[in-house]
């Protein structure tokens, strides 16, 4: 900022316009009062130079000013400060044309670097932040969202050699749900993981009859709105390297024009300007780049199995990887997979008919969630002030409700809003509170989960007893209708439940934060509980458990199952061998959860499991390598047959090291607990050290590992092929389904006629069997180390 602090030492020259100052810098332009107002040219001795507007002693409006390194700038001024529109010149003959915000690129700008890289887009803070179009002089090219620098959210890359993929991003990795064309007109949908393949994805051969493209994005599960990320050569941390010096910038009038902080990333930029259009959208480049550009001619790397079924029409491959390793393969005919996508999309929308959410009338789910979340910003707001105290006998009683009506233009005590007019009523809030304390979970953490401006996403399918399932936008919490008898049978067990997990921190059960209603004019009602999400967790979940300790009837079918689908007992294939210590200190809170839930009279639950399994150790490197976009012309062929060298190596992909409590250790959302011990490592508390990821703190249900075997016997399906016997994986898990009470007799009858659990009688069928039966099956799971 350039200002005339002293003025006294100004000498006259020749010309009245024209003044020396006493450190040798040189003005020579209009005067206000002995400052510079108007149009003037400064230069300082260092030889920088400013010509154009200015005001009250600042450089304000339009100029031009070039620095003594070589830098160059012109466009609006504003306060001293590069503030407007305008274009920068580096000395490497690098350049950006667009927006500007005190000394900072901040909104639409187009940056040409020297090795001619071009980004145009949205810009914040100096980096590329929101929509924007990034082109490598290699001729690769990324259109979609940003994220401090990095490519971050929905985004289509397009290699040089045709090959495309379109999907979600993460740090400039891709990370998620998306779809990769191959030039040769393959595809595969999948899902990734740090730019690595990770989980369960299908493989179309070049020449397969596809689905639609926009079809297959939606079941994905991402829009516009998605989060992202890319492999290791497309990450702007290439940018960040070419990124040169900043350019010497000038001070003040008195001192130096200080520009700090101005151009981060100002490296390598075009010579070349180029207009910006206002309205101009990268994100809608990016559609236009996946949904109409022409089938790419150029042949890429394929291997012998895919070259094997170039022109067989109706072949698809199902596959599932590990962080890049292919672990399993099944062959599946495409034409009666599409007749099941079909099939299953149209008993979701029957479900839905049938389910609870049938109270409402056109767009009224989206309502709905509206209403939920004005209502649990209001309670968790109101209840949070009050001063923690120890819960009373009165604060489970009836008595204990919030109920407050919202009209929808606002009342003394709610705020105007966009919904329905509704009742609310909040059950036991100092209960749930004071849950929410033990459970070590933030008011405000809680209230911009579920009521942010991200909103909440409704699952795809309700559950069998037409229960509708939300889900909050960062994972961390589901959100559940419940039925009046199941509300009823909740309130009057939760004393209980409230001094079981107070006295078991280590607890099992399903977490719940909060019990709620909504009624709206018209009488009708909705019930929510709020609970825990086990699966929000740092690693990938490849397979989901609902382990009843049933075998008749507890099946999937394979046509069905998808990289969501939970399994039930007969799909679990896998015994888990873990440290003593660790298998220990599980069934030992098994049998305490198992004794509380049956002394509420509470069957038919479920131990929820989930596995994340770890590529062996060996191949993390070639995976790595495999997966990195650098070598681009050789990533097609990481779809085909696994070599083999792979089915050699076995895994060993984990190791438990000594806990370190002042280490930056991952708990997990809402986890309480002590940290385990294990027997491998003389009793003392451990953390779980993952190659590639991170150090884990194990706790009881969260970040437990293990080696799960496959069994042997049982039918092979001949399309499927299993390529490794033994596993590392870490094991997530909790109990879930306790709103069963054992005198509900219909539903008793329903549920032990649907398990068949022969040869007993349903008459003979009590908790106690249940609980009996359910841990002996869980021991089989999990047998003890010898």
């Amino acid at each position: 900022m350039v200002v005339f602090q002293q003025l006294l030492n100004i000498e006259d020259s020749e010309r009245d316009d024209k003044k020396v100052l006493s450190n040798g810098d040189v003005y020579i332009g209009d005067f206000k009062r002995l400052i510079p107002h108007g149009k003037g040219k400064y230069t300082w001795r260092d030889k920088t130079v400013y010509e154009g507007d200015w005001e009250e002693g600042k450089m304000t409006g339009k100029g031009y000013i070039s620095w003594s390194s070589g830098s160059k700038y012109e466009g609006d001024f504003s306060g001293g400060h590069l503030h407007g529109f305008g274009t920068f010149t580096g000395t490497d003959g690098s350049e950006y044309r667009g927006a500007w915000r005190m000394n900072i690129q901040q909104g639409l700008g187009r940056k040409r670097y020297s090795n001619s890289d071009i980004y145009e887009g949205s810009w914040k803070e100096g980096v590329h932040e929101g929509c924007g179009r990034y082109s490598w002089n290699s001729g690769n090219m990324y259109i979609g969202k940003w994220k401090g620098g990095k490519m971050c959210g929905r985004g289509v890359m397009k290699w040089a050699n045709g090959d495309l993929f379109d999907g979600l991003w993460l740090n400039g990795l891709r990370h998620g749900s998306g779809v990769y064309r191959f030039a040769d007109g393959g595809y595969y949908f999948g899902a990734w993981s740090r730019g690595l393949k990770d989980g369960k994805g299908t493989f179309y051969p070049a020449g397969t009859k596809l689905p639609s493209l926009r079809r297959w994005s939606s079941s994905l599960g991402y829009d516009d709105n998605g989060s992202s990320s890319l492999s290791h050569s497309l990450s702007l941390n290439s940018e960040q390297r070419r990124v040169s010096r900043r350019p010497s910038v000038v001070r003040s009038l008195s001192e130096k024009i200080s520009i700090s902080g101005m151009l981060r990333n100002s490296g390598r930029i075009s010579n070349r300007s180029n207009s910006l259009h206002e309205n101009w959208s990268p994100c809608d480049s990016a559609r236009e780049l996946i949904c109409h550009e022409p089938s790419c001619s150029f042949p890429c790397a394929t291997n012998e199995g895919q070259r094997e079924v170039q022109g067989k029409s109706t072949v698809v491959y199902e596959r599932e990887y590990m962080q890049g390793v292919l672990i399993k393969q099944r062959i599946k005919n495409a034409e009666p997979f599409r007749k099941i996508k079909q099939k299953n999309k149209f008993h979701t929308t029957e479900a839905k008919k049938k389910s609870c959410i049938d109270i409402f009338e056109g767009h009224q789910s989206y309502y709905l969630m509206l209403n939920l979340q004005l209502g649990i910003r209001y309670t968790v707001g109101k209840i949070t002030p009050v001063p923690m105290r120890d819960v009373r006998h009165s604060d489970f009683e009836d008595r204990a409700r919030i109920r407050m009506y919202f009209p929808r233009k606002g009342s003394q005590f709610t705020p105007p809003h966009y919904s329905i007019d509704f009742y609310w009523k909040d059950y036991c809030p100092m209960v749930f509170r004071n849950l929410r304390e033990m459970f070590k979970l933030d008011a405000a953490e809680y209230m911009m989960s579920i009521c942010g401006d991200d909103g909440l996403r409704e699952l795809s399918s309700p559950g069998k007893s037409g229960s509708i399932f939300y889900l909050s936008h960062d994972d961390r919490f589901v959100i559940k209708t419940l039925k009046k008898s199941e509300l009823k049978f909740f309130l009057k067990m939760l004393p209980n439940y409230y001094r079981h997990v107070g006295k078991h921190e280590n607890t099992l059960i399903t977490k719940f934060f909060g019990v709620h209603r909504i009624k709206l004019r018209g009488g009708k009602k909705v019930r929510f509980v709020v609970m825990g999400n086990m699966f929000c967790t740092e690693l990938s979940i490849h397979r989901r458990y609902d382990l009843k300790g049933s075998t008749q009837g507890r099946f999937t079918d394979k046509d069905k199952i998808g990289e969501n689908t939970t399994l039930k007992d007969n799909d679990l294939k896998y015994d888990f061998h873990m440290d003593k210590m660790l298998q220990e200190s599980l069934f030992k809170q098994l049998s305490e959860d198992c004794m509380f839930l049956q002394s509420q009279q509470i069957i038919d639950y479920s131990l929820l499991l989930g596995l994340h399994f770890r590529a062996p150790e060996q191949l993390m490197a070639l995976s790595e390598s495999a997966g990195a976009i650098a070598n681009h012309e050789n990533l097609p062929s990481g779809d085909g047959a696994t070599s083999q060298r792979e089915l050699l190596i076995p895994p060993t992909g984990l190791r438990l090291v000594t806990h370190e409590p002042g280490f930056n250790t991952a708990p997990g959302p809402h986890i309480r607990g002590n940290t385990l011990r294990a027997y491998s490592l003389g009793a003392k508390e451990v953390d779980l050290l993952l190659p590639g990821t991170g150090r884990l703190r194990v706790q009881l249900g969260v970040n437990m590992p293990a080696q799960a075997s496959c069994k042997v016997g049982g039918e092979v399906d001949p399309t499927e092929v299993e390529l490794f016997e033994v596993y590392d994986v870490v094991l997530y898990m909790g109990m879930i389904d306790i709103l069963q009470e054992y005198n509900m007799r219909k539903k008793v009858e329903h549920t032990f006629k649907s398990l068949k659990f022969d040869p007993l009688s349903i008459s003979a069928v009590e908790p106690e069997l249940y609980a009996d039966r359910f841990l002996k099956f869980l021991q089989k799971v999990f047998p003890e180390q010898p």
